[in-house]
C-alpha cells in the first residue's frame, strides 16, 4: 500500500528555491504516491533554537505539531529540518510532558526524503538520467544527527548515465551553519574554500546534495570563482 505523504517544505525551498518542492511532488506522483502540502505550514523553529530564542522556537514547534500532527507520514528534502522536529523538539518540551509526547509522536513519523525513499519504500531507482560526473556533499545535521549517509549514495549509483565519484573529506561541513556564516564570515568563507576546492578536484561536472542550505553556500562560491560546476538538490536529479 502507497500510504499518503504529507510534504513539510522548508523555508529555504519555499522562498528560494521553489523548484526543489517541485521536483519532490513529481517524484512521488512518479511513484503513484497520493501527497499533501498544508498551505499553513512555516518554519519549523530551527533558526530561533539555534541563536538561543527558545520562547519564539517553542512557539513554532507548536504551530508546526498542531498543522502536521494528523499526517499519517511527513517527508521533508532537508535533513537539518527533520532533524530539529526529531530531536530538539524533545529539548524544547522537556518541563511540558502532553507537548512533549506530542513531539515525540510526531518526530517519529518524520522523515527525511532520501532516507524515506530508501529506508521505508525500498526505492533506489527511479528511472532518473544523468550523463556525466557527479561528487556528493554530506551536509551535516543529515550524517551526524540522522545517521544518513549511504540512501543518497544509492540513488545517485541508480542514475542511469551518472558516475559517482566521492570528494575528498566530503564529511565536512560547508562552512555555512545557517546563522554561524553572519557571526562568523571569515571563518566560514576559510571553510567553504577547502570544501570547494574538493569538489573541483573531482572533475565532477555536478555537485548533488540534500539541503539547499549547504548547497546555496557552495553555489555561490562555485559561480564567484567562475566554476561550471552545477548544483542540484537530490530531489532535481531524482526528477530529472
Amino acid at each position: 500500500m502507497n500510504h499518503p505523504v504529507t510534504l513539510f517544505v522548508q523555508c529555504l525551498v519555499d522562498a528560494l528555491y521553489p523548484e526543489v518542492g517541485e521536483a519532490v511532488v513529481r517524484i512521488f506522483q512518479k511513484l503513484g504516491i497520493p501527497i499533501e502540502c498544508p498551505t499553513a505550514q512555516t518554519c519549523c523553529g530551527q533558526p530561533a533554537f539555534n541563536t538561543g530564542y527558545r520562547k519564539e522556537a517553542r512557539s513554532a514547534a507548536k504551530r508546526f505539531i498542531e498543522i502536521f500532527e494528523g499526517a499519517e507520514r511527513i517527508v521533508c528534502p532537508s535533513g537539518s529540518c527533520v532533524h530539529m522536529v526529531r530531536h530538539h523538539y524533545a529539548d524544547l518540551f522537556a518541563d511540558d510532558p502532553e507537548w512533549a509526547r506530542r513531539a515525540k509522536e510526531i518526530g517519529a513519523r518524520t522523515y527525511e526524503l532520501s532516507e524515506y525513499l530508501v529506508d521505508v519504500l525500498g526505492v533506489e531507482d527511479l528511472g532518473a538520467a544523468y550523463h556525466g560526473k557527479i561528487t556528493y556533499h554530506d551536509s551535516c545535521h543529515l550524517l551526524r544527527g540522522l545517521g544518513i549517509a549511504e540512501q543518497p549514495r544509492r540513488l545517485i549509483r541508480h542514475v542511469r548515465g551518472a558516475e559517482l565519484i566521492e570528494m575528498k573529506d566530503s564529511e565536512r561541513c560547508c562552512g555555512f551553519g545557517g546563522a554561524f556564516s553572519f557571526k562568523y564570515p571569515d571563518i566560514s568563507a576559510a571553510i567553504l574554500d577547502d570544501k570547494v576546492k574538493n569538489i573541483v578536484a573531482t572533475g565532477a561536472d555536478l555537485v548533488v546534495g540534500c539541503d539547499m542550505s549547504c548547497l546555496m553556500s557552495i553555489q555561490g562560491r562555485l559561480s564567484r570563482i567562475g566554476s561550471s560546476i552545477a548544483v542540484l538538490h537530490i530531489a532535481q536529479l531524482l526528477a530529472g
